[in-house]
Parts: C-alpha cells; sequence; structure tokens
C-alpha cells in the first residue's frame, strides 16, 4: 500500500525565460497560470495542468544553469541513455490524435510520435521549452 502521508505537489522548471516558458503550456496545453510572483530574485511562475502545478522559475542571482540536454528523436520510448528525470506524462480524455494535429499545426515537435504504447494504449511524446519531454496518452 502506498504512503497516505504523501500527495503529489509540484513539478519545478528551472527556464531561461520563464515567462515564454509558462505562455507554451497556456497556449499549446490549455494550462493556466495561478500566479506569477518573484522569489529570492527570480520570476516564479506557477502553472496548472491536469490537477497538477508545473513551477517555472527564473535564473536566481548569482546561478549560472547548464543548458538542458538536448531532446532528441528516439525510436523506442523505452530506450534512455541519461539519468535522471527522462519525462513527465499526462493522461489526455479525448482524441489524442486530434489533439496531436492540433499541437503541430502550432509548431509544437513530436521526437516520439502518436503509436501504440504497451497495451496499446495510444502515446506520443512532445518537446516543451527548456529542454523538457512531456508524455501525453490517452485514457
Amino acid at each position: 500500500m502506498s504512503n497516505p502521508a504523501f500527495s503529489f505537489d509540484h513539478v519545478h522548471i528551472i527556464s531561461e525565460d520563464p515567462h515564454a516558458s509558462a505562455r507554451w503550456y497556456v497556449d499549446m496545453l490549455g494550462a493556466t497560470i495561478a500566479r506569477d510572483t518573484i522569489a529570492r530574485g527570480a520570476p516564479q511562475i506557477f502553472v496548472e495542468l491536469g490537477g497538477m502545478t508545473i513551477l517555472i522559475r527564473g535564473k536566481r542571482p548569482g546561478e549560472a544553469p547548464a543548458t538542458p540536454r538536448a531532446i532528441r528523436p528516439f525510436s523506442d520510448y523505452s530506450s534512455h541513455d541519461e539519468w535522471g528525470t527522462d519525462h513527465f506524462g499526462f493522461m489526455y480524455k479525448g482524441d489524442l490524435a486530434e489533439f496531436c494535429e492540433e499541437l503541430r499545426a502550432k509548431g509544437v515537435k513530436f521526437p516520439v510520435e502518436l503509436k501504440g504504447g504497451v497495451g496499446g494504449t495510444p502515446l506520443c511524446y512532445i518537446s516543451a521549452p527548456d529542454g523538457v519531454s512531456i508524455e501525453l496518452m490517452q485514457r
């Protein structure tokens, strides 16, 4: 049994342009900006999507964040070559193929095109700002 003392809170992204990144989530995925603040000298934007918070913050004074890894096309979504977080995923309630066409028309890149995943579940991966990879699956 899972530990009931825990509940998921947020994903934290460090962005070179946090306002542009937040707008991307709003424009491409229909997210909502819940708060736009300054914390420790940097913009900090709380973006809500699918019952979760994506916290996007800018560079703090004195920081020198490294450039994110490039999102590379790969043919097998289970094939990884780096340690750490690979992606985060959302379950899409609707026609994922139709939604993918809407995203493609907006210029979203697909490192993994729509396909059948484990058990035949439709899924794809999209490239978000800041080197973030997002898996979309159809419920």
